[in-house]
């Protein structure tokens, strides 16, 4: 494939109008949509992919962060595949989801876990347990924030149970707790939102945070969906802050979709089948939730991502975006995670995928062990290019 040939122009003609023809748009996802149509993908081995047109490109966006390994991991294609030989689902637990379980209390120290289907369900069930435990109804939560697809998620002003504000404003928090203190839940964060910029929420703030929740008896609840591939336990490990609850998603699932919320014994207590009389109880169901695909597959992942490959994949994504910013190119984002700020997201998209990069729809960037020194530097070398022939679109 040439430079100057725009992959949107050579996806089969016939598939597009096969897709549009049964899903809206073309597609089932949007955060995946970049205009006149993305290529499929047909196949990923490793760090890279091929699409339908039989075009190359270094996976940067590793599914949006979750494939911290890559694409096809033997080690976890294994686990899968061995799982799924003896069952891909029952209607009983598995000793897979209580071996994932105590994988995560483990690297995060929160004493019991439950597990659903994505991250936009682990938000939801963080919620569910917050107002459960507290009994308690409102939110607040921060503008721009991501938190998934719930009507409690979505949107970025006030409504009905849930109170936005913008980001790091510690004293707009302060007075919806004085306000409505005695009616709040928690207050959701997520440490470093991708779509308020993959910027680092700062430590004073989060620390203001964890002792206002106290101070009004609202729990501290981090979303890290996306940021828990960013340290053993998550980004929160680089904040002396304990939260109350998280949210995971994305990399915990070994590239099969998951989510999972962990926290104190008594704030899940609501969610024990035993307790089902309860006022506070939760009955919350799932038909595939822990399934042992899912749940062999991630301890896998998470096994081997330990504490060095989680240091060297940050180490790798540190010095990639300090050689970016140094040549001129805006970059933010900590660790393996990184976004470019450009003034055409869809144009800058375009141009990485015809240097044979694949990025994010908004150019968010997520690095992963498969890439070895030549995939980095193909990639800052992307990037470099771009910049170098298109700088209108960092200005």
């Amino acid at each position: 494939m040439t430079a100057d040939t725009n992959p949107s122009e050579r996806t089969e003609a016939t598939l597009v109008d096969r897709a549009r023809s049964v899903l809206p748009g073309g597609i089932t996802r949007s955060t995946v949509f970049v205009p006149p149509h993305p290529p499929y993908a047909v196949a990923g081995e490793g760090a890279w992919i091929v699409d339908d047109t039989g075009h190359r490109v270094l996976d940067a966006n590793g599914n949006y962060t979750t494939l911290i390994h890559g694409h096809a991991r033997p080690e976890i294609v294994h686990a899968a595949t061995a799982a799924l030989q003896n069952g891909s689902a029952f209607g009983l637990p598995t000793r897979s989801e209580v071996a994932l379980a105590e994988m995560l209390r483990e690297r995060t120290n929160m004493e019991q876990w439950r597990f659903c289907n994505s991250g936009s369900e682990a938000v939801m069930m963080l919620l569910r347990a917050a107002r459960a435990a507290t009994k308690r109804s409102k939110i607040i939560r921060f503008r721009g924030s991501y938190h998934g697809t719930s009507p409690d998620a979505v949107g970025n002003e006030s409504h009905g149970d849930v109170i936005v504000v913008d980001q790091g404003d510690t004293e707009a928090v302060a007075n919806a707790l004085t306000t409505h203190g005695d009616d709040v839940a928690g207050v959701v964060i997520d440490l470093m939102p991708n779509r308020a910029g993959l910027r680092r929420a700062d430590a004073a703030h989060v620390q203001e945070l964890r002792s206002l929740t106290r101070e009004h008896g609202a729990l501290l609840l981090v979303d890290e969906v996306i940021t828990f591939r960013l340290g053993v336990g998550g980004l929160l490990e680089q904040y002396d802050v304990e939260a109350d609850l998280v949210s995971l998603g994305k990399a915990i699932g070994g590239g099969f979709a998951v989510g999972a919320i962990g926290g104190r014994r008594e704030l899940l207590q609501p969610f024990d089948p035993r307790e089902q009389k309860q006022p506070s109880a939760v009955s919350w169901g799932g038909t595939f939730s822990a399934n042992p695909v899912t749940m062999a597959a991630g301890k896998v992942a998470l096994d081997l991502f330990d504490a060095t490959s989680v240091a060297s994949l940050n180490a790798a994504g540190d010095a990639l975006r300090a050689r970016l910013v140094a040549a001129g190119v805006p970059a933010t984002g900590w660790g393996s995670l990184l976004r470019l700020h450009t003034s055409d997201n869809q144009q800058a998209w375009w141009s990485l995928y015809e240097r044979g990069v694949l990025a994010g729809t908004n150019c968010l960037l997520a690095l992963s062990t498969a890439m070895g020194e030549e995939d980095v530097e193909h990639l800052a070398d992307a990037i470099l290019a771009m910049a170098d022939e298109h700088p209108q679109y960092f200005q």
